[in-house]
Formats: structure tokens, sequence, C-alpha cells
């Protein structure tokens, strides 16, 4: 006898419209308001902001290449024009923390898979640093080496709760909202679902299709003839 697992229901995404995402965003200053305009403005999952590295942000191109993304894929994203100038600033704080680091002795930031074999030299390199990094040292657990790792996830999850709630938004927000926020403001602006897919990192276009029953345009994001 053979038997067939039962399909996940598919829940509809909470989203943010553009106003109360910008609310939000007000409410926030420093890294963790550059971190969420970048869940918003780029679709980035929680995660994938976390580990960004110094060399992840190519100015010269505009774009943010997120790597070992979800289903450990690598996937390049839009840089936003409007935060070119903080993720500037905010790189010239990360350099000059790693070379007051390497001065105590430090500065070796964790490497991914086999790199910090094949590559000793990089775990030490201003490119592979975090953007945004721990304000403290911690041991690796994994080897035992102090290191400067990332911020841990809580930490913005805390800043958005508490800027959620001087805004008055009812709506559960999460870090990930703003990631279907920026899907959905994309097909508000008009564009094609495909390049969404592409920017989101989905594998099936059908994940990214969900976008469409958000808006209420019904399947495919089709606008009636008759409501023309």
């Amino acid at each position: 006898m053979s038997f067939s697992y039962a399909k996940t229901t598919q829940r509809l995404p909470t989203v943010l419209t553009h106003e109360e995402a910008k609310a939000i965003i007000s409410h926030l200053s420093g890294s963790p308001r550059l971190m969420v305009e970048l869940l918003y403005g780029c679709g980035l999952r929680l995660h994938e902001c976390l580990v960004l590295r110094v060399k992840d942000i190519d100015f010269a191109l505009n774009t943010i290449t997120v790597r070992q993304g979800k289903g450990d894929k690598d996937r390049v994203t839009l840089l936003p024009a409007s935060l070119k100038e903080r993720l500037q600033v905010q790189i010239q704080k990360v350099l000059a923390l790693h070379q007051q680091d390497l001065a105590d002795g430090y500065g070796e930031v964790y490497m991914p898979h086999a790199l910090e074999r094949k590559y000793p030299a990089a775990a030490r390199s201003p490119g592979w640093q975090y953007l945004f990094p721990s304000t403290r040292l911690g041991i690796d657990p994994r080897s035992g080496v102090v290191r400067r790792h990332h911020l841990h996830n809580t930490m913005l999850s805390r800043y958005i709760r508490i800027a959620v709630t001087k805004t008055g938004i009812q709506k559960p927000v999460k870090a990930h909202t703003f990631r279907h926020s920026f899907a959905t403001r994309l097909l508000q602006n008009g564009y094609d679902i495909r390049t969404i897919q592409k920017l989101l990192g989905h594998e099936d276009v059908t994940t990214t299709e969900i976008y469409t029953h958000v808006l209420g345009r019904g399947a495919m994001g089709v606008i009636s003839p008759v409501d023309g």
C-alpha cells in the first residue's frame, strides 16, 4: 500500500504598505535601521542580511551578492541607490573595528566550508569581515577561536518590535515581513513575476506567485478587463 503526504496549507503572508514600512523604519536608527532598509529594499531574509560580508557590496555594479541563501545557493540582488552612502559609512566603521581587533591580536572571522583551509589568510582580510559585526568578541564553539561574529538575530527582532509598537500598526510584523513587502511593492510597480522570483531567490515561480494573491489581483496578477 502506498501513501502520499498531505499538502501543507499555504498561508498568505503579512505585508506592509509602503507607508507602513517607511513609518516603522522612521522609528529606527543606526545599524538596525540600515538592516531593515536592506530587508525591505533588497528582499533579503534576516539571516542573509546578518551574514553579509564587506566584499558582497558592489557599489560600481549596484548589486549585493547573497551568499549561501536558502538551499545553499548564491544570488544577486539590487543595491538601493539611497543606501549607498550609509553603506559606505558602515563599511568604514567595520574596517576601523577590524583594524583595532588586529591590533589586539584578533581580527579573524569565520570562513564557510573549506575556505579556511584553502585560503588561510582570508579570515583576517577586510573584505571577509561581516557588514554588521557583533559589538563584542566571542568564543567560536566550533573551534574555540576568539572571533567577532555577526549581530545576533534577536537584536534586530527586538528593535523591530519596539518600532512597530511606536507606529501603532496592528499587523504581526517580523523581519521577514519586509521581504514579503519588497515583493509586493515590486508587483505594484509593474515588475514581472520572473524578475521578482530571481531577486528573491525562489526556485519555483509558484512560490513567488503567492504575492499576486496578496494584491487581490487573482492568478498571475492579472487585472480583469471589466475592471479596466
